[in-house]
């Protein structure tokens, strides 16, 4: 296991996390299709965006050949993957609400990590690995919740989302700096996970106006 997390090995590393997050993302994303009650073809397309909207949105934006999953045919087999297993099991029963809750962390500090990392693989800076560690853990999901005519999470009124995203980024991108990207990905998905779930479960949320006051009541959560 050491060897296998070694610097040197960090890009295939990040292709298994990448692949994760792609499994769980579009997992969620059937678990909102099945809540509106659509159809298959309504399951794959939501699940699709949400499981490789982000991904795509990086690789277009970092200009740096076509989008990985437009071209490794494993990340639309593992999303349609977690498609079905949330159109044939019913994963949204109260009693998968904390196990969501972790995936749901889980996959938005691995996308972070992945997204700041495969940044500075092609050599740009620091702010910009923020910014597409960023954008690969929320783009998706932003997408999603324009297509269910939803206000994306990202805009606020949810529990700690985006800013989680770029705290995680942020921790990535230095212990990259500092020569120790392995501990990058262990310490930005601790963070990330613990600071998702307890936001989640204390209802954590950023000011959205001057009378703001603290709420205690949990969030979506997706």
């Amino acid at each position: 296991m050491a060897d296998w997390l070694s610097p040197e090995n960090v890009t295939g590393v990040t292709r298994v996390l990448d692949l994760s997050g792609v499994f769980v993302n579009s997992t969620l994303g059937g678990v909102l299709a099945r809540a509106r009650h659509l159809d298959l073809f309504g399951f794959l397309v939501i699940g699709i965006v949400s499981g490789l909207g982000g991904g795509i949105l990086r690789d277009t934006l970092l200009q740096h050949g076509t989008p990985v999953a437009l071209t490794d045919y494993t990340y639309l087999a593992v999303s349609v993957g977690g498609i079905i297993l949330a159109f044939v099991a019913d994963l949204s029963r109260p009693t998968s609400t904390r196990a969501f809750d972790l995936l749901d962390a889980s996959a938005l500090s691995v996308w972070a990590v992945v997204g700041a990392q495969k940044t500075l693989a092609v050599g740009l800076g620091w702010l910009p690995a923020v910014l597409l560690g960023t954008i690969t853990a929320v783009g998706g999901g932003a997408i999603r919740d324009l297509m269910l005519g939803e206000t994306p999470a990202i805009f606020g009124g949810t529990p700690l989302y985006a800013t989680v995203a770029v705290l995680v980024a942020t921790v990535m991108v230095v212990c990259s700096q500092l020569g120790a990207p392995t501990i990058g990905i262990l310490a930005g998905l601790v963070v990330g996970i613990s600071l998702r779930v307890a936001s989640l479960t204390w209802g954590w949320q950023l000011p959205g106006s001057r009378d703001w006051r603290p709420k205690s009541s949990r969030g979506r959560g997706f």
